[in-house]
């Protein structure tokens, strides 16, 4: 798979193809399902396409740099995604063809690609996730950070392992899976410092009852950014930059400034004093996929559109560049999205008993149906689920419905603060021992989990896992 470096562009790209099954109970309603990558306007966005009695399908999917890759799969068999190579403004043409397992069978696909490389990408990555050293965990609580560091750098090193052995897939994947992969395992571990050495303190220490005393750290210890080189980029084509970013963005140590209504110039110049020495560099496209992402972050958390103060900030900076036709696409999507959002309530029960919080809940809002969610700002799926439902949410606006979403600590607050404000609704955030409660109570084991209510305040219905747009419709449907 030859893959240039790729170029940042706003465009659109064309799936097409056939879907053949071998399997005659599975040939009716066969959904095929699309996740693109934007690292511009900082998101993931997952498309569609009911397939035909023939088996074919058609979709358009919007892009951010000339060339793309995707994940693809379909309703056959969901946990099999194919890597996929988009061109802006081209078209791709896919056949796909399962046996009677509803295994992958055959792929036959335009412009041509590494068939290694479309079967077997995911499944390397996922391989290096689930990667487990023979060795027992070890303290690193107790540690200084430099070990620490150290220590997540001998960690990558035998992930990338698997990767780097992997003679099928080409030279150019194992590259990309690499560099992604570095992405994936510091912001998902590393960056948040406290966080990974509680989990390690419960790990690894039979003697619970000892609170542990977490180091503090400051911005040196973000030095490890240095070795990313980030201005490659190659990171605009994999699958962690954008989560890699808004951990940059939202780091509480970091600290950067939202970039609000200043200028772009002005920004970076407050922006690269605390990150320049960190990163390596004080120049370079990094710094302006980063400015980007920042109003990005408005735009997806907040769903709030730009001000005509920073429209004005983005066309001074990039022209008609492509990251300003970028923003402006998201931008109108987002004054769409809206025009539909409730208003954000925070209600505060923090001096209420843990034996009474869903009671005081669910009395607050005696008269309608009650669809409770529980979930977390690290919750990935959680947020998925969210954004999945906006639309259909929407379609209850009128109507005797209160949706209420709860969370706990382990958000922290300032995030919470800033996530809620593109949810809408009404929101509690909880002390650790209601939660708990709350959580024991129902038998609930984690998130995203959901309450049904009805209007009278007696509990039709719990669960744990997001069951899709038109269940949850019909179980409220069923209640109004």
């Amino acid at each position: 798979m030859v893959i240039d470096p790729p170029i940042i562009k706003a465009g659109t790209a064309k799936i097409i193809g056939r879907i053949i099954s071998s399997n005659d109970r599975n040939k009716k309603n066969i959904i095929v399902n699309v996740i693109v990558p934007h690292p511009i306007s900082g998101e993931y966005v997952k498309y569609k396409s009911f397939v035909d009695q023939s088996g074919n399908f058609s979709m358009d999917a919007d892009v951010e740099t000339d060339i793309s890759l995707i994940a693809l799969s379909t309703s056959l068999n969901s946990e099999k995604y194919l890597l996929v190579k988009l061109t802006s403004g081209g078209v791709t043409n896919i056949n796909v063809a399962y046996n009677s397992d509803d295994d992958v069978e055959n792929i036959d696909i335009t412009p041509g690609m590494n068939q290694n490389d479309m079967t077997r990408g995911f499944e390397i990555r996922n391989k290096m996730i689930a990667y487990q050293s023979d060795r027992a965990p070890q303290p690193m609580y107790d540690k200084s950070t430099d070990y620490f560091l150290n220590f997540a750098k001998n960690a990558l090193s035998e992930r990338l392992e698997v990767v780097n052995n992997d003679t099928l897939i080409s030279k150019e994947l194992r590259e990309i899976l690499s560099k992604d992969f570095r992405l994936l395992l510091y912001s998902t571990y590393i960056f948040d410092y406290g966080k990974f050495m509680t989990i390690n303190y419960h790990n690894t220490n039979k003697d619970k009852s000892k609170k542990l005393d977490i180091q503090k750290i400051d911005r040196s210890y973000y030095r490890f950014l240095k070795d990313f080189k980030l201005n490659d980029p190659q990171y605009l084509i994999g699958f962690t930059f954008q989560e890699f970013q808004t951990e940059i963005l939202q780091n509480e140590i970091l600290k950067l400034p939202m970039i609000g209504e200043s200028d772009v110039p002005s920004w970076l110049a407050k922006v690269k004093v605390i990150l320049s020495d960190l990163v390596g560099f004080d120049d370079g496209p990094y710094y302006d996929v980063l400015a980007a992402n920042a109003y990005s972050r408005q735009l997806n958390e907040e769903v709030r559109p730009l001000s005509e103060k920073q429209k004005q900030n983005i066309v001074n900076y990039w022209k008609k560049g492509e990251i300003a036709k970028i923003l402006f696409r998201k931008n109108q999507q987002v004054v769409e999205l809206n025009k539909f959002k409730s208003t954000t309530v925070v209600n505060d029960i923090s001096s209420v008993s843990e034996d009474k919080v869903m009671e005081t809940i669910v009395s607050k809002h005696k008269g309608k149906v009650i669809f409770i969610d529980l979930w977390a700002t690290w919750c990935t799926p959680c947020l998925d689920a969210m954004q999945q439902f906006r639309s259909t949410k929407n379609e209850f606006r009128d109507k005797d419905v209160a949706f209420v979403y709860i969370t706990n600590a382990s958000s922290p607050r300032t995030l919470w603060e800033e996530k809620i404000k593109g949810i809408g609704s009404e929101h509690y955030y909880l002390k650790d021992a209601q939660w708990e409660y709350i959580m024991n109570h129902f038998g609930f084991e984690g998130i995203p989990s959901y309450l049904l209510y009805n209007k009278e305040g007696v509990l039709i219905n719990k669960f744990t896992g997001f069951p899709g747009n038109e269940e949850v419709k019909k179980m409220v449907d069923g209640l109004l």
